[in-house]
């Protein structure tokens, strides 16, 4: 899977701006915090801090699920969604009382203090690379990313929530797998049945009419061994793009960036194809880059009304990146039992992911993201 270092800086400008602004919203969310913390405990005792340290541990939470909410947008930072415990039904004591002993409770809060005198710090890095050029482009994206790093630490799910996560998404893409595995069984057992077998049928066939003609009709026997002779090699023919349906001979031999490049010389459209995976990625996951351009060049000639279409492909450390680009009419999305849940489900077999983003009138980019280690 890709590393945390892979993850997308945010942009220069939308990360000056979160720095800028977010001093005053800090400043605001620490002295509320503090005060009320600290007038909270210092009355305990004569029941009035009670209600404020309620209404603390109340603001705490919703300002919590605010910083969320901005860091994913601002900072475009994957941060997942967390589960509180729940409070529903429960009395104001007991509902305080599941506050104070649920950790999201005290991690928004480690990081809203934390954050203060980091937003002093990057407040004054702000004001200086929206006037220095090379301070926005090559270090408040690095700054702003680590801040996103810390904000996926303290806001988000802990560590045995996020391996919950992770292990029912694995299950979903196993059961996704086997279910795409038995698809492509049905379609070889379907070909076989309707081409190659049908055509070694007709040729046995015509080979045992010429065999009961041998002695009395030299010229029908003639006639038959030719018809069975063009049926055999088309059942040779059938054969063999099924075979390079399963895995084509020239992924094998030469690698993606040939087979790539014989896929792009059939369509009918022109492709400019660049692919960079070295070293070479294991086998399956050649051939699922493969299953998958064949199909999007294949969708993109008969649907898209594009003029050209782009195929890229790159290698991290441990992903391989496959991205294909149409200048179509969009409208792509993934529909249940369409082509691209298809290829979803083809790509979920490696614990791969499938991105669509094809606004209306275009462009239309297929991102897939293929762990070369599961």
């Amino acid at each position: 899977m890709t590393t945390e270092l892979d993850q997308p800086r945010p942009h220069p400008a939308k990360a000056i701006g979160y720095m800028i602004v977010s001093f005053p919203w800090r400043l605001l969310q620490f002295v509320l915090i503090v005060t009320l913390m600290s007038v909270g405990i210092a009355t305990v005792v004569i029941w009035v801090g009670i209600p404020i340290l309620i209404a603390t541990t109340s603001l705490t939470r919703w300002f919590g699920d605010v910083e969320r909410r901005w860091v994913r947008s601002a900072l475009s930072t994957p941060l997942p969604e967390i589960e509180r415990s729940p409070t529903e039904g429960l009395g104001m004591l007991r509902r305080w009382q599941v506050r104070l002993t649920d950790p999201t409770t005290w991690r928004d809060m480690a990081y809203l203090l934390l954050a203060f005198p980091i937003a002093c710090a990057e407040f004054a890095l702000g004001i200086v690379s929206a006037i220095l050029v090379p301070m926005a482009i090559w270090v408040v994206p690095w700054i702003a990313w680590a801040h996103g790093r810390l904000a996926m630490w303290l806001l988000g799910p802990n560590k045995t929530a996020r391996l919950e996560v992770k292990a029912e998404r694995l299950q979903a893409s196993r059961a996704r797998g086997v279910d795409a595995a038995e698809a492509e069984r049905r379609r070889i057992e379907r070909d076989l049945h309707d081409g190659a077998q049908q055509r070694l049928v007709a040729v046995a066939m015509s080979l045992g009419r010429a065999k009961a003609k041998f002695e009395r009709d030299p010229e029908a026997v003639r006639a038959l061994l030719d018809e069975a002779h063009v049926d055999a090699k088309l059942a040779v023919s059938e054969l063999r793009d099924l075979a390079r349906g399963i895995y084509p001979a020239v992924l094998g031999d030469r690698g993606l960036d040939a087979a790539l490049s014989a896929q792009a010389a059939k369509s009918p459209i022109p492709v400019d194809v660049s692919v960079d995976v070295e070293p070479r990625p294991p086998a399956a996951v050649e051939s699922t880059a493969y299953f998958i351009v064949g199909e999007c060049l294949t969708n993109i000639a008969k649907y898209a009304e594009a003029t050209e279409a782009r195929v890229k492909l790159w290698r991290t450390d441990d992903t391989v990146v496959v991205e294909i680009t149409d200048n179509g009419k969009g409208g792509a999305e993934i529909r249940p039992g369409g082509g691209l849940a298809g290829l979803a489900d083809r790509a979920a077999t490696i614990d791969g992911v499938i991105t669509v983003v094809s606004p209306a009138g275009g462009p239309t980019v297929i991102r897939a993201d293929l762990p070369c280690t599961w």
